[in-house]
């Protein structure tokens, strides 16, 4: 199992917004030291909490400090920004990273950014769609492109200078295009399967309950035998929250407490998601009543704490339960004490994984 780090950071209301992005920028420039394979950033325009406004934006901040990690968006609202912005953009991120840009997408899931970008009421699943293939056409195309869509052209016919370059839109350095990731949030998703179709690899969301993690897996081979390729669990991502101490008294404490990052992590997106409809993404079983879904009981159930004994075990069980994926994704949450925030990453990384890894290959060991 590889190591990665997911963060849609959720910070408090009232906290310097330059100390909060500077621990983001800090979380992602340890897990690169630590060896992270990849870490993902998501984005949102009109969240306090949630206040990093470009992914992409700020993944170029960190990329020159960074050595090793691939970088992702985390993903890109595509409903939300012209393609040809979107195209331009992740090419010229692409070539800052050296080819180390993960390119993942959605149609985004905060309903005050649709309303702000006018999609509120539209089809964001056929905007996402024609988004995602214009970008992929503008990248496989020579100018002046003619793409018509529904919400979107593309074209520089009129205005076309070949010679002095005008006219061109940017390409990535990876060719034909970065790898693209999805994330899968609802249960038995269809999306996954479509995306596998279609050669793109799907990222399970850490708020969801391990029942509907593991039914993203049949999707994800149903994808693959449609598009006529063998699925690889290793290019299944599952983001977990996950918190490590060196003692379990201090592990239980903050991970627990009511007015700890991890409560008001799950409070925020509780409230979200309870408002918007979709609480069934917190229910362990689809007939469960809406009353028995609570903010503790989703803590309860959502939350890994523990030393790096008890958190290895945990996330031996949790695979065990949802099956084999080949990179966990770290969950980063707000820095309320930032030493217990760096450590929880430095236990994951030097005492946790190597423990999984081990209990993995013992099993596998056992089986043959």
């Amino acid at each position: 199992m590889n190591l990665g780090f997911f963060t849609m950071p959720i910070h408090p209301l009232d906290k310097d917004w330059r100390q909060s992005l500077r621990e983001d920028r800090e979380a992602f420039l340890l897990a690169d030291e630590l060896g992270f394979t990849e870490a993902y950033v998501g984005e949102h325009v009109t969240d306090k909490a949630e206040n990093i406004t470009s992914c992409v934006a700020f993944l170029a901040w960190i990329a020159a400090a960074t050595k090793q990690i691939k970088l992702g968006t985390g993903t890109i609202n595509m409903p939300n920004t012209h393609p040809a912005t979107i195209a331009s953009s992740l090419a010229m991120l692409d070539h800052m990273l050296d080819g180390r840009l993960i390119f993942g997408i959605s149609p985004g899931g905060l309903l005050s950014d649709a309303e702000l970008f006018g999609n509120l009421d539209a089809n964001r699943n056929e905007m996402f769609l024609e988004s995602i293939n214009q970008v992929l056409e503008i990248w496989a195309s020579e100018p002046p492109y003619n793409l018509k869509g529904k919400y979107w052209n593309v074209s520089t016919e009129r205005t076309l200078i070949k010679e002095i370059g005008q006219g061109f839109i940017a390409r990535p350095l990876q060719r034909p295009h970065p790898p693209i990731v999805v994330t899968a949030v609802a249960p038995f998703s269809k999306g996954v399967t479509e995306a596998a179709v279609r050669g793109w690899e799907p990222i399970s969301a850490n708020f969801l309950m391990p029942a509907w993690v593991k039914s993203h897996w049949p999707k994800y081979v149903e994808g693959c035998e449609r598009g006529g390729r063998p699925a690889d669990p290793a290019n299944w991502r599952v983001a977990k929250s996950v918190f490590v101490a060196k003692d379990a008294a201090t592990a239980k404490a903050y991970a627990t407490d009511p007015d700890g990052p991890y409560y008001y992590y799950y409070r925020s997106l509780f409230t979200k998601l309870k408002r918007n409809g979709r609480i069934e993404l917190f229910k362990t079983r689809r007939d469960q009543p809406d009353e028995e879904v609570t903010l503790e009981m989703v803590c309860d159930k959502l939350i890994i704490y523990g030393t790096p004994d008890s958190v290895a075990d945990q996330l031996l069980a949790f695979q065990e339960e949802v099956g084999q994926f080949g990179t966990l994704l770290y969950a980063g949450k707000d820095w309320k004490d930032r030493e217990l925030g760096r450590q929880s990453m430095i236990l994951m990384a030097e005492k946790v994984l190597p423990q999984i890894n081990a209990g993995a290959s013992k099993k596998s060991n056992a089986a043959e």
